[in-house]
């Protein structure tokens, strides 16, 4: 297309951003205005929690497909039909009158985060180089975890004063934006071209057993956790695991490409990602909980989370500093404790109101702390051990481990709450809903210890050795 450039400008950047924001900010705003969707669309709790997580659940699920289109077809093209579906998916939720409408507009919108996420990342690594690139995606993660961190407070804003339905309109007018920023920055796609077939088989069986598994976090409290169909449920997704490890064993063109996991690095950025997404997801319980338990809106809420976002956002560029000069290794790791130092403060749910307020506050302010650490050295430690030509499908799997990671950990955290809220007090209830998340901090300590080195990451290697042969996939 003519004026088009691979050049990488602040526009570009601008535009990448904004397009990743109509998931991390406007899609994810459910987090904040449950409350006022029950009341107004008067669907159950279980209804709005399944909502609430799908997204995430659904875009995990679609994410590695559209990376690897996104290599053959190309990531500028995938960028555009991902911002399109964003747009019907708000219509579609813009228009509900009830969970039927709302949950297809979720549906939908979770498909559109899976055809963005992956497709930006490439386009980044093709326009940007060195700590260019790391600058770049730096901004990048401003528009993901960032947006994830400011999610609460817009949302809530939006919700409190002009009706939850506005916070989807704004996200069509900022995806329209981002198409109009985006518009001349080059077509990219892999220069080798792969021939295989996609791998509907094993597509299939991942998609089944992520179901499954999904549908019995949130609905056994519902089905019954000792019922036919619960125990029918669990069964199936064992069956579905076992079953897609067999039938990929072996395969050349495998849904999730086990080769990538060769590479220690990128290993450890994949599972450490999922994981942190994981204790992240508990902000869903303190929310709904301040505002069932304590009273307050969506926007006095949204307050509590300022110093999460102006935290999150001023460590996303010292993460990068911290990555240059020290490795990925300290940055991740420090990131991980602080994260789940600040969410357990959350879970003080005994302390009287003014305490509590203050506790929270302070407790989203450390976990953004750890939040925007762990954001640039994660990302840059996952691209920059790939191979150019799966740039885009290891992208893919990158982000459905962090998609993954939310959703499951909004609906273990939710679903414990639930039973819970049930069966006992409030209070106790939502103590216990947010520290459960916790447990995917150590797991996630280990992974980056284990696999992540010192050095990867700094500034003399970057200087040392030109950007294609860091490129190498490294063997263990």
């Amino acid at each position: 297309m003519m004026g088009e450039t691979n050049h990488g400008t602040n526009k570009f950047i601008l535009g990448i951003v904004l397009a990743v924001l109509t998931f991390w900010l406007f899609a994810q705003s459910m987090i904040n205005i449950i409350p006022a969707i029950q009341e107004d669309l008067g669907v159950s709790l279980g209804t709005l929690n399944i909502a609430t997580s799908l997204t995430s659940l659904i875009s995990g699920l679609f994410i590695v497909a559209a990376g690897g289109i996104s290599d053959r077809a190309g990531r500028k093209k995938l960028t555009f039909i991902g911002l399109v579906l964003s747009i019907v998916g708000c219509l579609l939720i813009i228009f509900s009158q009830s969970a039927t409408l709302l949950i297809a507009g979720r549906v939908v919108q979770g498909i559109s985060a899976a055809c963005i996420m992956p497709a930006t990342i490439a386009l980044i690594k093709d326009a940007f180089d060195g700590a260019e690139r790391q600058r770049a995606l730096s901004y990048w993660s401003f528009g993901s975890w960032g947006g994830g961190g400011v999610t609460a407070l817009v949302g809530g804003a939006i919700a409190t004063y002009m009706g939850w339905k506005w916070i989807f309109v704004v996200c069509i007018g900022v995806a329209l934006l981002a198409m109009f920023l985006l518009r001349n920055i080059q077509e990219n796609r892999a220069e080798e071209q792969r021939k295989e077939r996609f791998d509907f088989t094993g597509f299939f069986l991942f998609v089944v057993a992520m179901l499954m598994i999904n549908l019995i976090v949130t609905r056994g409290q519902d089905f019954g956790w000792t019922s036919p169909l619960t125990l029918g449920l669990i069964g199936g997704a064992l069956a579905a695991i076992v079953i897609f490890f067999a039938v990929e064993k072996g395969k050349k063109n495998q849904f999730i490409e086990f080769s990538l996991f060769k590479s220690k690095p990128y290993t450890g950025a994949v599972v450490s990602n999922f994981l942190q997404n994981g204790i992240a997801a508990a902000i869903v319980v303190t929310n709904t909980y301040l505002q069932l338990a304590r009273g307050f809106t969506p926007f006095q809420t949204g307050l509590l989370t300022i110093g999460n976002i102006v935290a999150l956002l001023i460590m996303i560029r010292v993460g990068e500093k911290m990555l240059q000069k020290m490795g990925a290794r300290k940055p991740m790791l420090y990131a991980t404790f602080l994260a789940s130092l600040g969410m357990s403060m959350t879970a003080m749910t005994f302390l009287p109101d003014v305490v509590y307020f203050i506790t929270v506050f302070v407790g989203f302010l450390i976990s953004g702390l750890g939040l925007g650490m762990y954001a640039t050295p994660s990302i840059d430690t996952a691209v920059i051990n790939i191979a150019n030509d799966k740039v885009g499908v290891a992208s893919g799997i990158y982000k459905m481990a962090s998609s993954l990671g939310y959703s499951f950990g909004i609906a273990i955290s939710t679903a414990v709450y639930g039973v819970l809220v049930a069966i006992g007090s409030i209070h106790m209830a939502a103590s216990i809903g947010i520290l459960v998340n916790l447990a995917f901090a150590i797991p996630a300590l280990i992974f980056i210890a284990k696999t992540i080195q010192p050095e990867e990451g700094m500034d003399k290697s970057i200087q040392a050795i030109p950007v294609d042969e860091k490129l190498v996939v490294q063997q263990d």
